[in-house]
């Protein structure tokens, strides 16, 4: 049984139905795929030095503005990991 047999045959054990992404969510997910895990990493530790650094020159308001980019940069570093791992749709594969 072929890979793709397998899955839709899990699919329709578990009552899933089978649905396929856009071609924009594709185009986006291997484009996001090419970028090394690391650098959503290193982007957010860079956020949080910025943050620290603003806060000391007594920008508080932008020093709040950046620090909240550490959560968005770790979940894009999340989402692009699944991508690599996962792929963007294992069904139409």
């Amino acid at each position: 049984m072929s890979a793709t047999a397998t899955q839709a045959a899990a699919a329709a054990s578990t009552g899933a139905e089978e649905k396929t992404e856009g071609p924009i969510a594709r185009m986006i997910e291997q484009q996001t795929a090419r970028l090394p895990s690391d650098t959503f990493l290193w982007a957010a530790l860079g956020s949080i030095a910025a943050s620290a650094a603003l806060q000391i020159a007594g920008k508080q308001k932008v020093s709040l503005f950046v620090g909240q980019w550490v959560a968005p940069f770790l979940l894009l570093g999340v989402y692009n990991k699944i991508v690599k791992v996962a792929g963007s749709d294992q069904l139409s594969q």
